[in-house]
C-alpha cells in the first residue's frame, strides 16, 4: 500500500464515502460476489488477514470463501477521508467465529469511480 498517513484523516459520514465503497459494503455483506467484484478495478489488489489477491480471479475467489465457514454480521460504525483517494472504513463484526467480536479498518484507494485497493486490519 502507498505511503498513506492515516492518522491525518477526516471524519465524514457514511453518505460522503464513494458510491463504489458503499456499493461494494452493501454487496460484500450480502455476500453478493459479482457485484461486489464490479466495485473493483481490473488490476486491484486486496490485502486481508496476512494474504494479498490480486485480480479478479484472486479476488472473486477471496470474496466467495472468505470467511464462509462463520456466520457474522457487520456494522459500519465510522467513516474517514485521508484526501479524495484514500477512505478508511471502520465495522465491527460479531458472531461465530473465535473471539466473537472484531473491529477492523477496511482502507481503500480509489483510482477514479473504482477501488484499486483495500486493506483490511485491526
Amino acid at each position: 500500500m502507498s505511503n498513506v498517513n492515516w492518522t491525518e484523516a477526516t471524519t465524514i459520514t457514511p453518505g460522503e464515502l464513494p458510491v463504489a465503497i458503499t456499493g461494494y459494503l452493501l454487496a460484500h455483506g450480502r455476500r453478493d460476489t459479482e457485484t461486489a467484484l464490479a466495485s473493483y478495478t481490473a488490476d486491484a489488489v486486496v490485502t486481508d488477514d496476512g494474504h494479498t489477491y490480486r485480480g479478479p480471479a484472486e479476488i472473486r475467489n477471496w470474496l466467495a470463501n472468505a470467511a464462509s465457514e462463520y456466520t457474522f454480521t457487520t456494522e459500519l460504525v465510522g467513516a474517514s477521508r485521508v484526501d479524495q483517494t484514500h477512505y478508511d472504513v471502520r465495522q465491527h463484526l460479531a458472531g461465530d467465529f473465535p473471539g466473537g467480536t472484531a473491529d477492523l479498518h477496511y482502507r481503500f484507494t480509489m483510482r477514479g469511480a473504482s477501488i484499486a485497493e483495500l486493506v483490511i486490519t485491526p
